[in-house]
């Protein structure tokens, strides 16, 4: 994710912090200092961290749950409006799917069970007063954690609950009409979330409400995508006019190509026609910025971990490999030349000539 770094792996994931999550603590120690002194901020600033660290534990709920379905979960992102874990995909089988959405908020409960075993005592007001100090530190983490099992299992996408009722709904309807209805659902929770957020002044609801809406409305999407890919292959979506460049080219020839095409990258090809990498807009953009010498060979900017895959592949594992980060995936022929790619963009762009 954009602006995201790592700070480690654990269990087999990468964990990533949002660097807005500073911005977050930064704003909840100003706010405390402002209200009680260096002690107060201290304390907030601790307890944010706490919550966080069982954000992360829901987190690796779902990853380790999936991980028993043979499904990896390469990263894990801490934002500060919660977790996100990435999953290579969501298991279509519906009781996975409902195993993998419950492990989340499974986890917050037992964290809350550890909590009050530990002395934790619980009060329902500590909702309201969780920005506050006193010695209630165990006792509101407690009360948090239950309210994040509860929050999490409304029955919208894209909270567990949400993946849940698409999973219940599977049994009786296909999955790409079970996840709009799903994900309608969503919306119309991200709608009262926005409307209580703007009521009462809480610019925290009408975030949480726009990512919920806009995360619906994502998830609708790739399934839909994915019920279309199926039927398709990669000769169907694959880009066969381009301008390819030469590992002799520079900065100054890419930058040329760029003004006289519309290709957003630009493959690198050996005379023979193999394919090296890919020089990307981006990239070359951020080169000509930070001043390198224009006559630098596009080599120097090469990306070169592209998927490749000859024209019979299904474009859903075209898909999955997109997903994975890759600019793009080389269609390469049986002798190994690439005769075309695929981006995420024409994939798009063939989904709307499908009727889709």
């Amino acid at each position: 994710m954009v602006w995201s770094f790592p700070v480690g792996k654990l269990l087999g994931s990468e964990v990533r912090i949002h660097v807005t999550f500073f911005l977050l603590l930064a704003w909840v120690g100003y706010a405390a200092y402002v209200d009680g002194g260096s002690q107060a901020a201290l304390e907030n600033v601790v307890f944010v961290i706490a919550l966080f660290a069982c954000v992360v534990a829901h987190e690796f709920g779902h990853a380790l749950m999936a991980r028993r379905y043979g499904i990896r979960t390469p990263d894990i992102t801490l934002l500060p409006i919660g977790g996100l874990a990435r999953l290579e995909k969501m298991p279509e089988n519906p009781k996975q799917e409902i195993a993998v959405a419950i492990a989340g908020p499974l986890v917050n409960v037992a964290i809350c069970i550890i909590l009050v075993v530990f002395g934790a005592r619980m009060n329902v007001q500590d909702l309201s007063a969780i920005d506050t100090t006193g010695p209630g530190f165990l006792g509101r983490l407690a009360i948090v954690n239950l309210f994040l099992a509860v929050f999490n299992m409304i029955p919208a996408f894209p909270m567990d609950g949400g993946r849940v009722f698409r999973a219940a709904l599977c049994l009786f309807l296909d999955r790409v009409r079970a996840t709009r209805i799903a994900a309608f659902a969503g919306q119309v929770v991200a709608a009262l979330l926005g409307f209580a957020g703007l009521s009462t002044g809480n610019p925290v609801l009408v975030l949480i409400a726009v990512f919920v809406f806009v995360a619906a409305n994502a998830e609708s999407q790739d399934v839909t995508m994915r019920s279309v890919s199926r039927r398709l292959m990669a000769r169907d979506a694959m880009i066969t006019s381009f301008e390819p460049l030469s590992p002799s080219d520079t900065l100054d020839s890419a930058a040329l190509a760029v003004i006289r095409t519309t290709q957003h990258e630009f493959p690198v090809l050996e005379s023979d026609g193999t394919l090296l990498g890919f020089v990307t807009r981006n990239k070359l953009f951020a080169a000509l910025a930070h001043d390198h010498p224009r006559m630098t060979p596009v080599t120097q900017i090469l990306e070169t971990e592209i998927p490749q895959v000859e024209l019979g592949t299904g474009l859903e594992a075209v898909l999955d490999a997109l997903h994975q980060g890759a600019p793009a995936v080389a269609v390469t022929s049986l002798q190994g030349r690439m005769i075309g790619y695929i981006t995420r963009e024409n994939v798009g762009e063939l989904m709307v000539i499908q009727g889709r």
